[in-house]
């Protein structure tokens, strides 16, 4: 075994040890306090770490947020993103880069070299996923340093959110790469839609030290070790914010079969933006 994979099994090896659940929740504690000093120590620090640009969030000063949590979830300038305006674009949900997309084959998603998982496990329903199992799929990875908001791909109306309880690993590419079925074992918010060209799926993951997940139709979520499913008749227009993640975390978008198809530059790893064409309806 060379020291690059022994260092990758022990971050592996470490995670699974680690109090998952209790640690991001302490984090999230911290990430809340509205704290003069704890606030701006944290946003200090996050802020040099990762060399964040908040010359395109819509309040550049640091110190001007009430919390680390509000600093994160930063609103960014009107006009920074636009949003693909054609009638049959579907675009990124989020800003940060591409980890896979593709084809679903035999209701299996493609995760990293040779990792696959169940497109029902990602789902948490064998009704709601039945839909996507011949489908597409595209799992875009938000990096700590990345605007956090996670806005709809395409128009639709959200008709069920199913909140799933699940570990905390994190989700960055040595993990994609070494645990199993990763995006379907993770705390997550499935949100699913009727659209013009069918069935389309939103699902948030959670990862470690991630605090929290919202979203516009039940706000933030309150881990309960229990799935949760709620209907709704909310319409959303392609671009509108549809949820928020506190701290970095993962969107997959899913469509039926022969629905539509993604933009064939775009390929694992590439760096992509909310708004961005990643996608065009199926004629």
């Amino acid at each position: 075994m060379t020291i690059e994979n022994l260092k990758k099994q022990l971050f592996i090896q470490a995670q699974r040890v680690v109090p998952q659940h209790k640690l991001s929740r302490l984090v999230g504690k911290v990430a809340a306090s509205e704290n003069f000093i704890v606030k701006n120590a944290a946003i200090q620090a996050f802020k040099a770490k990762y060399k964040i640009d908040l010359s395109i969030a819509e309040q550049t000063d640091a110190l001007k947020y009430k919390s680390f949590n509000e600093f994160f979830t930063r609103s960014l300038k009107q006009g920074v993103r636009a949003v693909d305006p054609a009638a049959d674009s579907i675009v990124c949900p989020a800003d940060g880069a591409i980890s896979q997309l593709g084809k679903i084959e035999s209701g299996e998603i493609f995760q990293a070299k040779g990792q696959h998982y169940s497109v029902e496990k990602l789902i948490g329903d064998p009704q709601l996923a039945a839909v996507f199992k011949e489908g597409q799929f595209a799992t875009v990875y938000l990096s700590p340093r990345d605007y956090h908001r996670v806005h709809m791909p395409f128009s639709g109306t959200l008709t069920e959110t199913l909140y799933i309880p699940g570990e905390l690993f994190s989700v960055n590419q040595t993990t994609a790469e070494t645990v199993p079925g990763l995006f379907a074992r993770n705390e997550r918010m499935v949100c699913l839609f009727d659209t013009e060209i069918g069935r389309m799926a939103v699902v948030l993951v959670g990862a470690m030290i991630v605090a929290g997940i919202e979203t516009v139709a039940t706000g933030k979520v309150k881990p309960s070790g229990c799935l949760e499913l709620n209907h709704h008749q909310l319409a959303l227009g392609k671009g509108d914010e549809l949820g928020r993640f506190y701290l970095g975390s993962t969107a997959i978008v899913l469509f039926e079969k022969d629905k539509m198809q993604w933009d064939a530059q775009f390929k694992a790893n590439d760096l992509t933006a909310m708004g961005e064409r990643l996608g065009t309806v199926q004629a």
